[in-house]
């Protein structure tokens, strides 16, 4: 089943919309790809973007569906999660507005920030487009989870999501949001969450912080409710970043070996991957290690396990579900 990388990659780069992911089939048998992790904005708006900085030369350009479309499509690509990039609150209305318009958009994770007066009417007000998903929270736009936790209220909204049946974000991973997350799954046990970027974590050196890292991740990896996007995989070693998969498979097998086929999902963080390789450099990394397991695990991978963590519908018939 897995592809030379070199005919992977030259494929990816002329392949035509209609032609899948060669990698896991022909044409008419090629396994489906939910991205679960992309990113929309446009700084051409009137009142700008919080982010990307406009000193970002890579970044720092119209992010929208359909220039991701063109990148994804010819890959196998049939849908996205768009995960926000804006803490302005009526930011979740202009993706859910460019989402709406584009089918290859089969769900929005927004920014709502729970503990807040207003966050209970804000979640019924977006909850109403099935388009929107849940929100992520987590070390970013100045916020820590680990101190909201000692709020009540904090606590109480995050009871709201799980019964509106959404899903809460974390990011960015590190030893500490760890911890929060499983004192967050101890009081909201019905609330699904995804760990984003996990790969990207450090491991501490300490030999105490280790062990406490440890215990963490493998509390987490018991919990059926808790899951994790095999996302920012790529790392930059000495100013070079390394593209063959021996020097990701220690890492990538420690998560599966915690999480399981059940519970690991793809997710490319564009356009944040244009900083490190061209897109299908990191899909073709994931598609060598899942694709060589099996092709119930790589469908579990590239799809199925999106349904069970965002519960997204499709929009289109090329559309698994």
């Amino acid at each position: 089943m897995p592809m030379n990388r070199r005919n992977f990659l030259t494929l990816a780069v002329g392949a035509s919309a209609a032609t899948g992911f060669p990698s896991l089939g022909g044409e008419d048998t090629a396994i489906p790809i939910i991205d679960t992790h992309i990113h929309l904005f446009d700084p051409n708006r009137p009142q700008g973007v919080p982010w990307p900085s406009k000193k970002d030369g890579i970044l720092y350009q119209p992010a929208l569906p359909d220039r991701y479309r063109q990148i994804a499509a010819p890959l196998g690509i049939r849908g996205a999660i768009v995960v926000e990039a804006s803490p302005w609150l009526e930011d979740n209305q202009w993706v859910l507005d460019v989402a709406g318009k584009d089918t290859i958009i089969v769900g929005t994770v927004g920014n709502l920030e729970p503990g807040q007066p207003d966050f209970p009417r804000q979640l019924e007000r977006f909850r109403r487009n099935p388009l929107f998903r849940g929100i992520r929270n987590g070390n970013l736009w100045d916020r820590d989870p680990a101190r909201q936790l000692s709020n009540p209220r904090f606590v109480a909204d995050l009871r709201l999501l799980a019964q509106a049946g959404l899903t809460l974000d974390a990011a960015n991973p590190n030893p500490a949001l760890l911890a929060a997350i499983v004192r967050v799954t101890d009081q909201v046990p019905a609330l699904r969450v995804v760990i984003d970027h996990l790969p990207q974590l450090n491991p501490p050196e300490a030999a105490a912080a280790r062990k406490a890292y440890e215990a963490d991740l493998q509390e987490l990896g018991k919990r059926p409710q808790v899951y994790v996007k095999i996302s920012e995989v790529l790392r930059r070693v000495n100013g070079t970043i390394p593209q063959t998969l021996s020097f990701y498979r220690a890492r990538l097998d420690e998560l599966f070996g915690i999480f399981g086929e059940d519970r690991l999902l793809y997710g490319s963080d564009w356009p944040n991957s244009d900083q490190w390789l061209p897109f299908h450099v990191g899909l073709g990394l994931v598609n060598d290690y899942f694709s060589a397991k099996s092709r119930t695990v790589a469908e579990k991978y590239f799809w199925k396990n999106s349904v069970a963590a965002y519960h997204w519908q499709k929009r289109d018939p090329s559309q698994p579900g």
